[in-house]
């Protein structure tokens, strides 16, 4: 039996083969160079070409295929094995005969060809994408910038233990202390390494680059209003008090932010196709069945 007419039987072992351990990184990566239509597994009387193969491994989840194609494509091989070898058992069994597998190899192949066929209308075009970068260059804006928090009583952040828990007064007049000794010349990384409350003090209170919608609110908003170089008042958020060095600003380019744009209007594109295909389609369900449709008006009652 050749596989090339057989989709559904790959949706199946991608479906299995997705659930399989991840390969080990021993092996270094092997890419053969062979023809497309060479048969590369045999099970029984089913065959496998490289070009087959190779479709496949595109069937996996994106984070497996790499492996599959490099140092894990021989354990891929072997899980793919397992699958045929089932297969056969199967029909060995006459199972493939039995009205529930006809019944859900029939949507089984319906719901792949559907998946593709979303993938295929919900693509956002390059002009639409630049229209949306283009009306939102703020949303692409990137601060880089250092802190220093100081901690308050009641903080969702753990306190270090020992340490005393400081009251709203106390912990601004510490943080209005340190913006001064900064301010006056100390070197910013080494008090947030030595003062700071949050995690990043062990880098020097850096929080590399972030964008809008990262961070908390108050936070973001001096953050983004300041110059490269400011140091900010204090500024309050539910995890304390907070002094801000902005140190660098920059702006993604269409390219750079070109798959976060892709992945906020497709959602939104493929919500918008499906409704409207199922809205122009004839479709019927029985009311005997399912009941009356939402909305419609309930039948009298019988006296």
């Amino acid at each position: 039996m050749k596989l090339s007419s057989t989709a559904l039987f790959f949706a199946s072992a991608a479906c299995l083969l997705a659930q399989a351990p991840g390969p080990k990184p021993a092996a270094p990566a092997f890419t053969p160079a062979v023809a497309p239509d060479k048969v590369v597994i045999s099970v029984g009387d089913t065959t496998l070409t490289a070009a087959q193969f190779n479709q496949l491994i595109e069937m996996l989840p994106e984070q497996n295929r790499t492996a599959a194609r490099g140092p894990g494509r021989k354990q891929f091989a072997d899980e793919i094995v397992r699958v045929l070898v089932l297969a056969e058992e199967g029909k060995r069994r006459k199972l493939d005969e039995t009205a529930a597998y006809k019944t859900q190899t029939q949507f089984q192949a319906q719901n792949l060809l559907a998946g593709r066929t979303l993938a295929d209308v919900s693509k956002v075009d390059d002009a639409e994408l630049h229209t949306y970068y283009d009306a939102h260059k703020a949303d692409f804006e990137q601060v880089r910038a250092r802190h220093i928090l100081i901690r308050t009583k009641g903080s969702p952040m753990p306190a270090d233990p020992g340490k005393k828990e400081l009251t709203d007064e106390e912990a601004l007049a510490k943080a209005q202390e340190i913006r001064k000794k900064i301010v006056d010349g100390a070197d910013f990384a080494k008090l947030a390494s030595e003062e700071s409350d949050d995690s990043s003090k062990s880098a020097g209170g850096d929080l590399n680059f972030f964008r809008r919608g990262q961070l908390v609110p108050p936070f973001e908003q001096a953050a983004f209003a300041m110059k490269v170089g400011d140091v900010s008042e204090p500024v309050k958020t539910p995890f304390g008090y907070h002094i801000i060095k902005v140190e660098d600003k920059r702006e993604q380019s269409f390219e750079e932010a070109k798959p976060d744009i892709q992945r906020k209007l497709q959602p939104e594109r493929s919500k918008n196709v499906v409704e409207d295909l199922v809205k122009k389609a004839s479709v019927k369900l029985d009311p005997d069945f399912f009941g009356p449709p939402a909305g419609a008006p309930a039948a009298p009652a019988l006296k």
